[in-house]
């Protein structure tokens, strides 16, 4: 697993300054939560009650799959889910709260499915975000969810130096579903490419859709992040640079990884007893 160096206070304010122009920058986001929404055709559970987990602006998506069900829209950044309300007029549209993937407001039990679009990578503590939906989660409810890799964006790693995320690996947020508690992980992965006109076009894109560094500053020193004019500058020239290199366009890398795992019975009571179960 990547060093944990994410702060979450500045990815939240990244987030809600991002919020009037999240829909249109997102594309990444749309096309993976089409891609999984393909994926719960596999999946023959109906669910009752559904949390979607680090939403952004409510989706009407898992509404429209599951009509009866009862939808909650979940984001750590309050001006997302705002935009959600005014967006949708139609009758009962997603319950929104605010509120943090590592702290879950919510009742132990109380979903049958998790739906986590892109959402992920921008928890702090990763491990304690997939403890807090395993705890959630009805026994034999779903997790289902698409995050980024560690090839993610290296393009970007690569003019940038340090000043990027470091993603998990597949096989690291396996090993966390199972640390978790979670039962039958499936993992997989794809890559995406997206071609930008330049360097400015592709930083815009990024701040458009709060995807901007949110990285945690060492003790006593100033907040870190994709600002400065040298540092812009020696930036915008590498980019230029990769641009050159890859005939007059500017191509960036996701690593998308999917997973999904399931909440099975517990083996033991809460005072560490076995429990046999009779069919």
């Amino acid at each position: 697993m990547p060093e944990v160096v994410l702060d979450s206070k500045i990815a939240r304010r990244h987030f809600e300054r991002a919020a009037a122009s999240y829909a249109k920058a997102s594309r990444i986001e749309a096309e993976i939560g089409s891609r999984m929404l393909e994926r719960l055709d596999y999946i023959k559970q109906v669910p009752r009650r559904v949390l979607d987990a680090g939403s952004g602006p409510p989706q009407r998506v898992l509404r429209k799959r599951y009509p009866d069900a009862d939808v909650v829209a979940l984001d750590f950044a309050l001006a997302m889910l705002r935009m959600g309300k005014k967006k949708f007029f139609e009758r009962n549209p997603p319950k929104a709260v605010c509120a943090d993937l590592a702290r879950l407001p919510f009742a132990a039990g109380a979903f049958d499915l998790v739906w986590s679009n892109m959402a992920l990578h921008w928890a702090a503590d990763p491990q304690a975000a997939l403890r807090e939906i395993h705890r959630v989660l009805a026994v034999d409810g779903l997790l289902m969810f698409s995050t980024l890799g560690p090839d993610t964006l290296g393009e970007l790693r690569k003019a940038a130096g340090g000043r990027v995320h470091a993603f998990a690996d597949m096989h690291d947020l396996g090993d966390l579903l199972l640390h978790a508690g979670f039962a039958e992980p499936v993992m997989d992965m794809e890559r995406i490419t997206l071609v930008y006109a330049d360097g400015p076009a592709l930083l815009a894109d990024l701040r458009a859709s709060g995807q901007t560094c949110a990285l945690a500053a060492p003790a006593g020193a100033p907040p870190r992040g994709l600002s400065g004019r040298a540092f812009l500058a020696a930036l915008q020239a590498e980019l230029a640079a990769l641009k050159l290199a890859a005939g007059g366009k500017l191509p960036v890398s996701y690593e998308v990884v999917y997973g999904h795992a399931w909440k099975a019975a517990p083996k033991r009571s809460a005072d560490g007893r076995s429990i046999v179960r009779f069919s």
